[in-house]
């Protein structure tokens, strides 16, 4: 209940005792705790009331505020408990604890005031606040040392309430009860006895509270000591020594045992950390420790092949530096972390197909660095091979052919060869040798087919390709490089190369010739593969062609037969009826098939209304009846056709002659035969004409073509038998005339050139080599040095010698000859024959004749000039003459030449150089005659 409450509760009191003087007050005791409906108190006989009026006044308990724990009986006029009343839930520690209402009446109004003390009742044990009581006491701690404990609580009041605690066990300490002053008591805990730790850490007491009650109750709680731990004490290991095994190469973390060490201390005097003093085999790193927990763990890589055991010194220290050492043996056990290493020795890439069995491809050795049996190694290659591995030594194999190798089947092997160890789980090594089986010439080429089969139309191209045989060989390279041959055969006696060809590279056959079905329809040859092995091998295959006729051969017509002597003709009665067989049309094809299917046409008739052919059977008759108007000479020109693509056909002319007697038919048909002789004899003199005309075209061009022939060779042999010719030259320093003419001031040289195969004389003759070398003065003389005429001759002579000009030519009259006789006028003029062979005397007189000429032709120039150069382009040279020459005659001239002595000779070049700087064509070696003869003419 409130403090609230219980003030309203309190007034209400002593406002009812304020007035229980003029209306009355009733009280009564009643325990808590009492059942529903038990009796309180007899209302009316204590108020002095009425049943009547009680229920006349209509009586109730007013309460206010409270709730009714106390109900009004009428009937009976008693009081009675409505609730369960607890005292310490309505009251709480308060005393005394009492219920107020009033019992109002009507008609009159009054009331009546009525108090109801609740008595406590031992209900309640005493009640600790908290579930236990922990403390922390340090082992250290002094004799006599207080711990103040909890106080219970007990809801119910005066005796009932707490009287006294007890403490059990009593052994290390004693409880001290105080009261206070405000009736509650205060507990304390006394140490009587020290606290050893090591000895007991925990102790658990309990404290019960006991209250005065009947019958008495009572409330526990536990209370919990922990010793606190002081630092008086060292650490010490469970064992000096531990042993342990890990396998190599486990993985950095792995366990390999644990420290254990006690400290009799606690907390942190009793606080180990572990650590490694040293290691022994190895680096320090190679392990770690917690340094709580004392766990030894792996933290770098073991291989039993380097280290095989270790040995580590762990020290374990408290706070207080305390401390303790124990050993740590690991072995290191071997496990199979090695792979066999193979090791290829000797090896070839290459092996024959033809090797025989046993033949070595491979050496191989095998190391494995384990130990045991992880060092036991066994090697094996693959299967379904022919190669086996041997073992030759310890660890030492040989690869070895173990059956036939056939490069056609297998050309190459990748035989893996694999090495094994014996540990667990089993480690093992791989190695792949690659060996290429090099080709023997052991197959044969064959033919995709067992025998060709090809067609070719007739009349084809020569060279046509036809088709192709192929062969192939299972060989490589030149073994399989197949060339096609021919084999030799014939067909019919005739050569099969004849026919046919085969490329001897590609297998294409191509016809050598073009084909007639008409001679031959099909043949066969074989052809003959072969490799290019050695030896070679090869295999034959047998081809057979079949020639396709084609429509190239027109009807031939048999009957009737066409005769270019006599005039057959077919006779008609003029009596003859409609469908009179005047004669057939006999034809045959020699072609085959459609292509010999024949079918007849009437072309043309005199009189096409008169007769018919028939289609198929080539029959020609009458179609109607034969009148008298009828011509007795009827020409009918029948057309024969095949069936071919294209078509071809042939005509015959069919002579029909309607008469009834034999002498009329002659007599009209006497001019049939003029027609034919004369069709026969135009188209004769047609083919002539033609003919001869192509002759004389073809004639004409070869005439043309040697005349220039023969001129060019001519010229050329001009050329060439200049040096074999007697030349007779003359070469004077200067001449002068005798007779005081003055023809001849300047010095000429001129060369005569006499042919030996003809009668024409020509004056050969050249330009200077250079007309601006040639200085003449008023006196006519110049002398050359020799290296200027060198220079002359050598620098400035590049102009090829032109031919003789046409009009230098002697005419007949002119030219010497024993007979004189004159040119007839159809011989030209310097072109006509020599009588005879000319004499040395004959030439000589030329010259003087020539001579003649220049004499005269200088008379008509002016001194100092080149009268001749303008006209006849002489080639001028300078050579040397010797003195003695003083005086030349030239018969049949007036003009004497003469040496001048006056003037100076000029220095001429020798005969040999004037000669090598004119340009002339090749000359043919000079013949020993042709020497003598020249020397007779200086001579001369």
């Amino acid at each position: 209940m409130s403090d609230r409450t219980m003030a309203r509760q309190v007034l209400l009191f002593i406002w009812f005792l304020s007035l229980s003087s003029a209306l009355g007050q009733v009280s009564y005791s009643i325990p808590e705790e009492m059942a529903k409906g038990s009796l309180v108190g007899n209302i009316a006989q204590d108020l002095g009331l009425d049943l009547k009026r009680l229920k006349s006044g209509k009586a109730r308990i007013y309460t206010g505020d409270s709730a009714e724990y106390i109900e009004l009986n009428k009937e009976r006029g008693v009081l009675l408990i409505k609730e369960r009343i607890d005292r310490e839930a309505l009251c709480g520690q308060t005393t005394p604890c009492a219920l107020h209402f009033q019992i109002t009446l009507e008609n009159p109004m009054e009331f009546y005031s009525v108090t109801v003390e609740i008595l406590d009742v031992n209900d309640n044990a005493p009640v600790f606040a908290v579930k236990e009581i922990k403390f922390d006491i340090s082992e250290s701690s002094p004799t006599g040392a207080k711990f103040v404990l909890e106080t219970a609580v007990d809801d119910d009041v005066g005796f009932n309430g707490v009287q006294s605690y007890f403490l059990h066990p009593a052994d290390h300490f004693i409880l001290k009860t105080q009261d206070m002053p405000d009736g509650t008591k205060n507990v304390e805990m006394i140490l009587q006895k020290p606290l050893d730790r090591e000895k007991q850490e925990h102790i658990s007491l309990l404290l019960t509270a006991v209250d005065g009650g009947d019958p008495q109750m009572s409330g526990t709680i536990p209370i919990i000591i922990t010793v606190e731990d002081a630092n008086d004490n060292a650490p010490v290991c469970f064992l000096p020594v531990y042993k342990t095994s890990i396998a190599e190469n486990s993985p950095k973390g792995t366990i390999l045992t644990t420290v254990k060490a006690s400290d009799s201390d606690q907390g942190l005097n009793g606080k180990i950390e572990y650590h490694i003093a040293k290691t022994s085999g190895g680096s320090i790193n190679h392990f770690e420790i917690d340094r709580n927990e004392g766990v030894l763990r792996l933290s770098g890589d073991t291989d039993y092949e380097r280290v095989k055991h270790y040995q580590i010194d762990v020290q374990a220290r408290d706070p207080g530096r305390y401390s303790d050492t124990c050993k740590v043996i690991v072995d290191i056990i071997d496990v199979n972390d090695n792979k066999p290493v193979i090791n290829i020795m000797s090896k070839a890439s290459t092996l024959s197909e033809n090797s025989k069995s046993g033949t070595v491809v491979t050496m191989l050795n095998v190391q494995d660095s384990d130990s045991g049996e992880n060092g036991k190694v066994q090697c094996s290659i693959n299967d379904n091979i022919p190669f086996t591995l041997k073992s030759t030594n310890n660890n030492f194999f040989s690869l070895v052919t173990d059956g036939d190798l056939d490069r056609e089947r297998e050309s190459e092997y990748n035989i893996s060869v694999t090495c094994s160890d014996e540990g667990v789980p089993s480690l093992s090594s791989s190695v792949t040798l690659s060996l290429q089986i090099s080709d023997v010439n052991d197959n044969a080429p064959v033919f995709e087919k067992s025998s060709y089969e090809a067609s070719v139309q007739e009349n084809n191209t020569p060279g046509l390709s036809i088709f192709t045989v192929r062969a192939r060989d299972a060989d490589f390279n030149q073994n399989a490089r197949v060339s096609y041959i021919l084999e030799d055969s014939s067909v019919n006696g005739v050569p099969v190369s004849s026919l046919v060809s085969v490329s001897a590279d590609s297998g294409v056959i191509h016809a050598v010739r073009s084909f007639d079905y008409e001679q031959i329809k099909d043949f066969q040859f074989r052809v003959k593969a072969q490799d290019g092995g050695s030896p070679p091998l090869s295999s034959n295959v047998s081809v057979k062609i079949i020639i396709q006729d084609q429509n190239d051969n027109a009807p031939q017509v048999l009957y009737p037969v066409q005769s270019g002597a006599n005039v057959v003709a077919e006779i008609v009665p003029r009596s003859a009826d409609v469908g009179y067989l005047v004669t057939k049309v006999v034809a045959v094809d020699v072609d085959s098939g459609q292509n010999a299917w024949l079918s007849y046409k009437l072309h043309k008739a005199t009189d096409r209304a008169l007769f018919e052919v028939g289609l198929q059977n080539g029959e020609i008759r009458t179609v109607r009846q034969v009148t008298d108007k009828d011509a007795v000479k009827q020409r009918l020109t029948v057309v024969v056709e095949d069936n071919g693509q294209p078509s071809r056909s042939a005509t015959v002319n069919v002579n029909v002659a309607v008469a009834d007697s034999f002498p009329e038919v002659l007599t009209e048909f006497t001019d049939f035969t003029h027609d034919k002789e004369y069709n026969d004899n135009l188209t004769f003199y047609l083919v002539l004409a033609l003919a001869v005309v192509s002759f004389l075209f073809i004639v004409s061009i070869i005439a043309i073509l040697s005349v220039k022939c023969y001129r060019w060779r001519r010229e050329r042999m001009f050329y060439k038998s200049g040096a074999n010719l007697p030349v007779i030259p003359y070469y004077p320093p200067l001449y002068a005339d005798v007779g005081g003419t003055g023809t001849l001031q300047h010095v000429y040289n001129y060369e005569v050139c006499r042919t030996t195969d003809s009668r024409k004389s020509d004056l050969k003759y050249a330009r200077p080599c250079s007309e601006s070398i040639i200085s003449l003065d008023t006196s006519g003389t110049h002398t050359l040095t020799h290296a200027q005429r060198e220079r002359l001759n050598f620098d400035d002579c590049d102009d090829q010698q032109k031919p003789p000009s046409g009009d230098w030519r002697f005419t007949q009259n002119q030219r010497p000859g024993p007979s004189g006789a004159a040119a007839t006028p159809e011989v030209a003029v310097g072109t006509g024959p020599w009588p005879n062979p000319p004499t040395e005397a004959e030439q000589l007189q030329a010259l003087m004749a020539a001579a003649n000429e220049v004499s005269e032709a200088t008379n008509t120039l002016a001194p100092g000039t080149m009268g001749l150069s303008t006209r006849y382009s002489p080639q001028f040279t300078l050579q040397h003459v010797p003195d003695y020459r003083q005086n030349v005659y030239i018969p049949g001239s007036t003009a004497t030449l003469t040496s001048n002595q006056q003037q100076p000779q000029q220095a001429l070049p020798p005969p040999q150089v004037a000669a090598a700087a004119q340009p002339e064509p090749p000359k043919a070696a000079q013949t020993p005659a042709s020497k003598k003869k020249s020397t007779k003419k200086e001579k001369k």
